[in-house]
């Protein structure tokens, strides 16, 4: 019990020495439009007492590891909804992580949804594809959570295009993510040249996604992938686009 009180006494300590430095630094973030930890309640409620003290005292940084070591621990044992409750806890303590929210979907969308899909205790198919789908939909939501709070970086973007292209199976949806996260300079030619190969299997964009991919075609040796070529051979087909202005065979 001394200890238990020793602990939330230093905390409280250190949190009032922080206090100027956590205002000063919450405006900053404030003014460049970053979206700031929501310490409510429902958060509260998840870390308990002594999480939530050390939250307001300044330990955002190492609870949210805590939590996320927490939630691959769950995800060890398979225990799927500690596993979203935790990293619920992680992303909302460390908001400006991409890495926390990219993970977060990832076990979501990809392991959680895996384990439903072959889940033994389950025989009916219809419900393990429901259940598989409602991972998809949560690893999503962690995307676009993350999307709100770091609006100035392509990489969420991308690894939204990926969920719509390989668990969705979208590729329109997948286009719209791959071009907004191709609108950042920063942003690697692959993620361009996929924005090209999502656009271009989206019902009545071939043309558009046609003179994309020759623009990026026409840039040089660099971007004549085999898999760029193969999306321009299609769309020329498709097109009827006269043998004269085709590309080379390679």
């Amino acid at each position: 019990m001394k200890r238990k009180f020793l602990a939330v006494f230093l905390l409280a300590v250190i949190g009032a020495a922080l206090i100027p430095f956590e205002t000063s630094l919450q405006a900053e973030q404030k003014a460049a439009g970053f979206r700031s930890t929501k310490l409510d309640l429902p958060l509260r409620q998840q870390i308990g007492q002594m999480g939530y003290l050390a939250a307001l005292s300044g330990f955002r940084s190492p609870l949210a590891m805590y939590t996320f070591l927490e939630a691959n621990e769950a995800w060890a044992n398979t225990q799927w909804s500690k596993v979203q409750s935790l990293l619920e806890q992680t992303t909302t303590l460390q908001p400006r992580s991409r890495a926390y929210w990219d993970l977060a979907a990832w076990h979501m969308a990809w392991n959680a949804s895996q384990a439903a899909m072959d889940d033994p205790k389950q025989p009916s198919e219809f419900l393990r594809k429901r259940a598989q789908h409602a991972y998809f939909d949560i690893g999503r939501e962690f995307l676009e959570k993350g999307i709100e709070n770091i609006p100035d970086d392509y990489y969420l973007y991308q690894k939204l295009g990926e969920l719509y292209r390989q668990k969705y199976e979208d590729h329109c949806k997948a286009a719209e993510a791959y071009k907004k996260a191709a609108e950042f300079e920063k942003s690697p030619d692959y993620v361009k040249r996929f924005y090209g190969y999502e656009l271009a299997q989206c019902p009545g964009h071939e043309k558009e996604a046609y003179e994309y991919l020759r623009k990026r075609y026409e840039m040089g040796d660099k971007e004549r992938l085999p898999s760029l070529i193969n999306y321009l051979k299609k769309l020329e087909n498709d097109l009827d686009v006269p043998e004269a202005e085709r590309i080379k065979s390679e």
